[in-house]
């Protein structure tokens, strides 16, 4: 397989981050219960990811090909593999802060290294697409990894501290990432750098594109609607479905499943359908789904749960809408991305990972803030907003893509 070292890295430090950076939840959990942290502390924790991805990402787009992608991804996993023994030996909630700090600078630097080597390493738009799609896929199976293997790790009625052996696991998967990268072979050639006022400049002067500034608001609505739902829904199983604590974070498990799951057929079906089909097919589909899905979580009452027959049917069928998510994001970014010059793909993948991480935040903070308010029966209906303006960006994305390529 051609490049093979190349996409098993890029596999590999995606599914190690997702992990980490996906422990939100989990970590929140934690901080309360075994290091007694207020709610609105632990909840800070998001946004401390977040802002430090959005920051790094913005700054580390324009510089990282004179940098080089093997080195900087190098470098990421070398913090987060001393971030993780640093949560197992510091046990605190600094610990876990600077857990989400270096994991957050160091994930933005990744990210933007895998977006822009998809460019180098595919040679047509759908082989990009599908590439895109896989990794997308290998992201998800991390999240699942983390809120199904680390839990096991938990025994706080014989030791509160045996969760953290769970990060003795995660460092040893960052090692073997380590070892996997430094001996794969990295035959890209980018761009010579011109320095780095005037390849920060180069990288602000693509908002002149109108293509990017679509771009942009696709990945703001995408992300802001994706991380309220994924954030939320354990809530919602909880307060509005009436399951218990532990059930709820269970089935939310199915979200990321059913992500997974698209975006896996994605990657084989985007090599024979434009991803626009696909892309305005899941988003009506998508529509459909909570027009439907929603109306049965109204007037739940408490019951009994002894089985997976009882649970309510809308604890199924709301987390489908993650199979129609699940397209969107890798199809459109592959789209810009592969209409845009090589040279530019770091500088892209930047602007990218900046406003997904602020739409990340608003999103989780607009659903925590309105959850109250509107009922949790009523406030996912809030996602027709978004998905219905992203159906309309598709027709623009696809138009000026189908146009034009960015020119220097």
């Amino acid at each position: 397989m051609k490049n093979a070292g190349i996409k098993i890295s890029l596999f590999l430090i995606y599914f190690v981050f997702a992990a980490l950076l996906n422990s939100v939840g989990i970590l929140v959990e934690r901080s309360q219960t075994i290091y007694e942290i207020a709610k609105p502390d632990a909840a800070f924790l998001e946004l401390f990811k977040d802002l430090s991805i959005a920051i790094m990402a913005f700054a580390v787009g324009s510089f990282l090909p004179r940098l080089g992608f093997k080195r900087a991804m190098l470098i990421s996993l070398a913090v987060v593999f001393f971030a993780c023994l640093g949560m197992y030996f510091g046990n605190s909630f600094w610990s876990v802060k600077l857990l989400f700090l270096t994991t957050g600078l160091s994930f933005a630097v990744v990210k933007v290294a895998v977006f822009a080597l998809i460019g180098y390493i595919t040679d047509s738009k759908k082989s990009h697409s599908s590439l895109m799609n896989l990794i997308e896929t290998v992201f998800m199976l991390g999240i699942i990894f983390m809120y199904v293997i680390f839990p096991l790790f938990f025994n706080d009625e014989v030791d509160k501290n045996a969760w953290l052996r769970g990060y003795l696991l995660m460092a040893a998967l960052i090692a073997v990432a380590f070892i996997i990268i430094l001996f794969s072979k990295f035959d890209i050639t980018s761009s010579p750098s011109e320095g780095f006022s005037k390849d920060f400049a180069q990288m602000l002067n693509l908002f002149t594109k109108p293509l990017i500034w679509v771009f942009v608001a696709f990945a703001f609505l995408y992300v802001m609607t994706e991380q309220g739902i994924m954030t939320w829904l354990p809530t919602f199983n909880k307060d509005t479905l009436k399951l218990d604590a532990k059930l709820s974070s269970q089935m939310a498990v199915l979200l990321m499943v059913s992500i997974a799951l698209g975006r896996f057929l994605t990657g084989i079906i985007a090599k024979k359908v434009k991803w626009f089909y696909i892309s305005v097919v899941c988003v009506i589909l998508a529509v459909v789904l909570v027009l439907l899905v929603l109306p049965l979580a109204k007037n739940i009452d408490a019951i009994e749960i002894n089985s997976l027959a009882d649970l309510p049917v809308v604890s199924y069928l709301f987390p489908l809408i993650g199979l129609f998510l699940a397209p969107l994001y890798p199809l459109v970014n592959s789209t810009v991305l592969s209409s845009v010059e090589k040279s530019k793909h770091s500088s892209l993948a930047g602007i990218l990972t900046f406003f997904s991480a602020v739409g990340g935040t608003l999103g989780s903070l607009l659903i925590g803030n309105l959850f109250d308010s509107f009922g949790g029966d009523k406030v996912f209906y809030l996602s027709l907003i978004p998905f219905a303006l992203m159906f309309f960006i598709f027709f623009i994305i696809n138009r000026l893509t189908t146009e034009t390529t960015l020119e220097s």
